[in-house]
C-alpha cells in the first residue's frame, strides 16, 4: 500500500463553525482542526496529520498571518516524508489567501485550500465532503506543480482565477471564463487542464499597504486622495467594462503616481481584459499615459494581493508592469 502523510492546517472559518448557544447563530471557527479531522471518512492509505493554526473567521486574516501560514506550509513541504498540504480557511476572504500561497510558495508538491458555504452541523453541510475531498486531491500525484488550487463542490480551481460568487450556496466557488482545473468525484481525482506557467517571489519586506479604490456613477477623487494621504504603497483601481473611471479621479491618479504609487487597472467585469480601446478622459488610454500600469484580466483583489507581494519581494515598477502586462510568468521562482 503505497501510504500518503497528508497535513490538514486549519484556520477556522465556517467550516470549523458551531452553534452558539446564546444567539443561534454560527461561531466561526469554533472547532480546532483534530475535531473536524475525526469527523471525515479517510481511505486507509493516507496517514493524516492535523494541526490548527488559527481559529478565526476570515474577515480576520490579514498579513501577519498569511506570512505565518505560508512559513508553516514552506516547512511542512520541505520534511520528504511529507506528500502534501491541506488548508480550511473561511470563505470571505479564502481566494485571498489562496493566492497569496501560490505567489509566494514555490515547492511543487500539492497545496489545496477548501472551505464550507454551511457549517459542520448545520443541515445539508458541505464542510466534511470538502475536506475529504480536498485531503483526496494532496495525496494525488496528478495535482504536482499545479501550485495552490482551491477545492469546492466536487471541483478543483486555479488560485489565479477562482472567486466567490454566491453568498450561501454550496455551489460557491467558480472561475469565470477559464472553468475548473478537475474533478473530486468520490474517490477518484481526475484533471482536465493544467496550468501552464507559475510564477513565485521570495519577499523581502514588510507587506505593503495597497487600496482597491472602485469606479461607480457619480465617484469623485475623494478615496484617492485619501489613499495618497494615508501613506498606501499603490492602489488597485477597478474600472467598469474595458477598464473606465470617472473623469473626476483622474487628477488625482496622476498625482499617485507622481508621488511614486503604483497604480493597477482592473475591470469590475467577470470577464474581459483591460484594454486601449477609447481616447477619452478617464479611458485605459489616457491613464497609460499618465503611468497606470494594466491589469488585463485581474481582478481587483488578485491584483492587490500579486502588486503587494511583488513589492514585499523588491520588485521594480517596470518588473511589476512586465509581470501584470505579460501575465504568462516564467516557470522560475523569481530572484527579485
Amino acid at each position: 500500500m503505497d501510504l500518503k502523510h497528508i497535513v490538514l492546517l486549519t484556520t477556522g472559518g465556517t467550516i470549523a463553525s458551531k452553534p452558539n448557544p446564546e444567539t443561534g447563530l454560527l461561531s466561526s471557527g469554533a472547532l480546532t482542526g483534530e475535531e473536524l479531522a475525526e469527523m471525515c471518512n479517510l481511505p486507509d492509505e493516507i496517514n493524516l496529520t492535523v494541526e490548527s493554526i488559527f481559529q478565526v473567521p476570515s474577515n480576520q486574516m490579514n498579513p501577519e498571518k498569511l506570512f505565518r501560514l505560508k512559513g508553516r506550509i514552506e516547512t511542512l513541504l520541505t520534511d520528504s516524508q511529507i506528500d502534501g498540504v491541506v488548508v480550511t480557511h473561511g470563505t470571505d476572504t479564502l481566494e485571498e489567501t489562496a493566492y497569496y500561497l501560490d505567489l509566494t510558495i514555490s515547492n511543487d508538491k500539492p497545496i489545496v485550500v477548501t472551505g464550507s458555504q454551511r457549517g459542520p452541523f448545520e443541515l445539508g453541510t458541505d464542510a466534511m465532503v470538502n475536506i475529504r475531498q480536498s485531503i483526496l486531491a494532496a495525496a494525488s500525484k496528478k495535482l504536482r506543480d499545479f501550485g495552490t488550487v482551491v477545492l469546492f463542490n466536487e471541483r478543483l480551481f486555479s488560485a489565479r482565477y477562482v472567486k466567490k460568487v454566491h453568498a450561501s450556496n454550496v455551489d460557491g466557488f467558480t472561475s469565470e471564463g477559464y472553468g475548473y482545473l478537475g474533478t473530486v468525484d468520490q474517490e477518484i481525482v481526475t484533471i482536465y487542464q493544467k496550468p501552464l506557467y507559475r510564477e513565485s517571489y521570495r519577499l523581502k519586506r514588510d507587506y505593503p499597504v495597497i487600496d482597491i479604490i472602485p469606479f461607480y456613477l457619480g465617484v469623485d477623487d475623494r478615496f484617492v486622495k485619501a489613499s495618497i494621504s494615508s501613506g498606501a504603497r499603490g492602489m488597485i483601481l477597478e474600472g467598469s467594462g474595458r477598464g473606465h473611471v470617472s473623469p473626476e479621479m483622474v487628477p488625482a491618479i496622476e498625482e499617485a503616481v507622481n508621488k511614486g504609487l503604483i497604480v493597477v487597472l482592473t475591470t469590475k467585469s467577470g470577464e474581459g481584459e483591460v484594454r486601449h480601446v477609447y481616447d477619452f478622459s478617464g479611458s485605459v488610454f489616457d491613464l497609460t499615459n499618465k503611468g497606470v500600469i494594466i491589469g488585463r484580466d485581474y481582478d481587483s483583489k488578485k491584483a492587490r494581493i500579486k502588486l503587494a507581494v511583488m513589492l514585499a519581494a523588491g520588485a521594480t515598477q517596470q518588473e511589476i508592469e512586465l509581470a501584470f502586462l505579460n501575465n504568462r510568468a516564467r516557470k522560475i521562482e523569481q530572484g527579485i
